[in-house]
């Protein structure tokens, strides 16, 4: 009678209770799911949409096609703007790689049980938390030609003066430096994370079988950062990418436009005094998501095989 009272009291159930713990992870997630799709997957879909339309951001929209993508290239005027700024955007992305390789041993130094780490650590994570403007502002007088110290070390050597800043050929390189220094301390983080899920027996396996040096890191170590790693580079290529809060307050673009970026470019021309240029600013946001998407998709696809295999 028991039995058959049990069976009787679950059918009589209703379906949410009969899969409670199936939905209940859904609930949870539901809202964060549903401001990824407001904000994050439909502003794609209608920078997309944007970017086939002449649009000054107030007056009738008019749809023009792809011409806001040949003018990319053909326009004259905006041309060269378009490609310095795809230079330099490609100059972030190989030198901001460098944040990782940095990070990494960094945090395998501040890994150890020595005197003062937890000094060490505070240091080191200190850029992490300031703003973007702070660093801006302190490269800034850092690179100053008067006062800054970069210039006072110089003049110990009997170095003249350099306006990095001011320099065409120097401004985009000093920016970068000035974006290397919190980026790295992110990628410390991350490794410094991974570095705690470290199996110590394999550690011990690898010492037993004569492992050390470089030999430990290259064959032990860096495998089981793996995800570390891919974190690291997605983080840090969008971060290269979208490189736009230290060009605004370190440069304006300038000399001469030669720090522009394509995130920069894409404010001229569509929210700033100049431009209202609001299809155009979305076919250059478009151009700089789908470069963002290549490498994405591309580490994406190497994991996927690395676990495969």
């Amino acid at each position: 009678m028991t039995a058959v009272a049990d069976a009787t009291r679950i059918e009589t159930k209703s379906w949410f209770h009969r899969n409670q713990q199936t939905i209940a992870p859904w609930l949870f997630l539901a809202p964060g799911v549903l401001f990824f799709l407001v904000y994050v997957i439909a502003p794609i879909f209608q920078s997309f949409n944007i970017s086939l339309y002449e649009w000054d951001g107030l007056g009738q929209a008019e749809y023009i096609g792809f011409r806001n993508y040949e003018d990319l290239y053909w326009e004259y005027v905006d041309r060269d703007a378009f490609f310095i700024s795809l230079k330099n955007n490609l100059i972030w992305l190989i030198m901001y790689l460098l944040a990782i390789p940095a990070g990494l041993f960094i945090a395998l130094f501040l890994n150890q049980t020595v005197f003062g780490i937890r000094l060490y650590k505070s240091l080191f994570f200190f850029p992490f938390v300031i703003s973007q403007v702070v660093v801006g502002l302190v490269f800034t007088w850092f690179y100053d030609p008067t006062f800054g110290l970069l210039n006072n070390i110089l003049s110990v050597f009997g170095a003249g003066p350099i306006n990095v800043l001011g320099n065409e050929n120097l401004v985009t390189y000093g920016i970068i430096v000035a974006g290397l220094w919190p980026q790295t301390a992110y990628c410390m983080i991350l490794y410094l994370t991974g570095l705690n899920a470290v199996d110590p027996e394999q550690i011990e396996a690898g010492r037993l079988d004569g492992a050390k040096g470089w030999r430990m890191l290259w064959h032990v170590v860096l495998p089981q950062l793996r995800p570390a790693t891919f974190i690291a580079f997605v983080v840090t290529i969008i971060g290269a990418l979208r490189s736009f809060d230290l060009i605004s307050i370190m440069t304006e673009g300038g000399p001469f436009g030669s720090s522009r970026v394509l995130a920069f470019y894409m404010f001229e021309v569509a929210l700033s005094e100049y431009g209202f240029r609001m299809g155009y600013g979305a076919a250059i946001a478009v151009v700089l998501f789908l470069i963002m998407m290549c490498f994405i998709a591309y580490f994406l696809w190497s994991m996927y095989r690395d676990e495969k295999r």
